[in-house]
């Protein structure tokens, strides 16, 4: 009896395991139900091999609804607000007209402050719309007829001073590159709204200034970025509208006055990239280094070709060896060699822009000539990839221009046959994207064709009408020369090329059109030339055998 009872214990006790099993199996599963599905971890091979497009459409219109049209936004209303001061607050009294003014910016700032709380983002868009806004208020005071209260030119630029300052120590402490460049952008846009004068160019400046403190200090790119672009901006519209800057001054002072804000412009924007340039992306430094350039270069030579066409020259030539002070002053603070090299090759194009000011016809053409010879030799000592490749370019210019009928034409295309062959000899060759070996070779390439080139024009221009398919044979002949001479395959396969060519005109035309003692002559050299060609094939290969 006690055996069964036990066996009926056990069994009894088996039965309630499995049924507290049961329940809390029923209770995961009613767990399990009710939780939200956790995200999966896809292999990044997955991902990539099955891309969803919906999200990226959904990505790009929320950047456009968030990004973008706040910007916008803001920037109408600023310059709404900008017109409704410049139009309308003449008709206010002068209390009324400062303090209206303020209580705008300042109404405007503090919402921006309480939209911050709830989405920071866009209440500092609007709260840098807010000290925009107290900017161009403060320099209203003088500058607008309509809104004028300060007479003094000087007291104005002090407080102008001052608030660019506040801008930059307010923006500076929050950390906002959102608020630093929602209030330079357009305190500098604003400036633009009436007539430029050198009032507006000296604010335009120190806002410039405040901007470069961010690059600087910070290494924030797009606002000072901006503030090149405006800075510059600000200038073509002056330069559109002459006689606005110094009114009654002599053209000789007022084309100083215009030059000197153009040198200060360049001179704070390089020396705020080259302070730590090791410190911005490349492509930032490349990109300031090619705009500082373009507004400099390009507003320069337009206010100088419209006051002293004479002096254009002298002034591209300034700015040729500024830009190569940049290029010694980045290797000296070993600067990332892509910026060295932007430096020297922007040297070399603005040396080949001032040629035609003061050279023409062959004269022209020579100093181009030697320009790139120079470049191209030079960029072997620096080792730059890019200078070599501005070199040939300029070869490349001067040829064309040689195409002209001008006097002293064959010893000008025997120069260029030289200085490519010279450009092309040593030193590296890097592009991105392609390996060492095949952009040497595509270089290689370049330089071969520009001095078949130059040889094919050389010959033709020695040769009577009838017989430049003969011209064409010569020119191959000695570009063989030239490639066995250097043992450069590229020249060699040029040659071949050239001689196709002159087989093919030689067929199609000249059989049917040349004199019997022409055509007598084209073919016995033409089969001298092409023997002895095949025979040094011939002898190369058997020494390699």
């Amino acid at each position: 009896m006690s055996d069964e009872g036990d066996g009926q214990d056990l069994r009894d006790t088996v039965k309630r395991l499995e049924a507290t099993v049961a329940a809390l199996e029923t209770r995961l599963a009613s767990l399990e139900s009710r939780e939200a599905p956790r995200p999966v971890a896809m292999p990044a091979v997955a991902t990539v091999a099955a891309p969803v497009s919906v999200p990226e459409q959904r990505d790009l219109e929320a950047h456009v609804g968030t990004y973008w049209l706040s910007r916008l936004g803001i920037v109408a209303l600023i310059i709404g607000i900008a017109y409704l001061i410049t139009y309308h607050f003449g008709e206010l009294g002068v209390l009324a007209r400062v303090g209206a003014g303020y209580l705008l910016s300042a109404g405007l700032g503090a919402f921006g402050l309480w939209l911050a709380r709830r989405n920071q983002l866009f209440g500092r868009i609007v709260f840098g719309g807010g000290l925009a806004l107290a900017y161009f208020v403060t320099y209203a005071l003088h500058f607008i007829p309509a809104v004028r209260v300060i007479d003094s030119e000087v007291l104005a630029l002090v407080l102008l001073a001052g608030f660019v300052v506040a801008i930059v120590t307010i923006a500076h402490r929050m950390q906002s590159e959102t608020v630093a460049g929602i209030a330079l952008f357009l305190g500098l846009h604003t400036g633009m709204l009436s007539d430029i004068t050198a009032f507006t160019l000296l604010s335009t400046t120190m806002l410039a200034a405040g901007a470069l403190f961010f690059l600087v200090r910070n290494r924030w790119v797009i606002v000072p970025l901006s503030s090149l672009v405006a800075v510059y901006s600000t200038h073509v519209v002056w330069a559109v509208r002459t006689g606005h800057m110094a009114p009654g001054a002599p053209e000789d002072d007022r084309l100083l006055l215009s030059l000197g804000f153009l040198a200060l412009y360049f001179l704070l924007f390089s020396v705020a990239l080259l302070v730590r340039p090791r410190d911005l992306p490349v492509r930032a430094s490349l990109a300031f280094t090619l705009l500082n350039w373009v507004g400099l270069t390009s507003l320069g030579a337009y206010e100088v070709s419209q006051e002293q066409d004479s002096h254009l020259f002298g002034f591209l030539l300034v700015v040729a060896l500024a830009h190569g002070a940049g290029a010694v002053v980045s290797r000296l603070q070993r600067a990332p060699a892509a910026l060295t090299h932007a430096y020297l090759a922007l040297t070399a194009v603005t040396l080949a822009l001032a040629m035609p000011a003061r050279y023409d016809d062959v004269a022209l053409v020579a100093a181009w000539t030697v320009t790139g010879l120079v470049a191209g030799l030079a960029a072997r000592g620096v080792e730059s990839p890019v200078l070599r490749g501005v070199g040939v370019l300029i070869l490349y210019v001067a040829l064309g221009a040689c195409e002209w009928e001008t006097p002293g034409r064959l010893t000008l295309l025997i120069g260029l046959v030289v200085a490519f062959v010279l450009v092309e000899r040593g030193g590296t060759v890097r592009v991105a994207g392609l390996p060492e070996p095949e952009a040497r070779t595509a270089f290689t390439a370049i330089c071969a064709a520009g001095a078949g080139l130059a040889l094919v024009a050389l010959v033709g221009a020695r040769m009577p009408d009838g017989l430049v398919t003969l011209g064409w044979v010569i020119a191959a002949f000695l570009l063989f020369g030239v490639g066995f001479a250097v043992r450069e395959r590229w020249y060699r396969l040029a040659a071949l090329a050239v001689l196709g060519l002159a087989l093919g005109r030689l067929v199609l035309v000249d059989v049917a059109k040349l004199p019997p003692d022409q055509r007598v002559v084209t073919f016995i050299l033409l089969g001298v030339m092409l023997l002895l060609v095949s025979y040094t094939y011939t002898r190369l290969r058997d020494r390699r055998g």
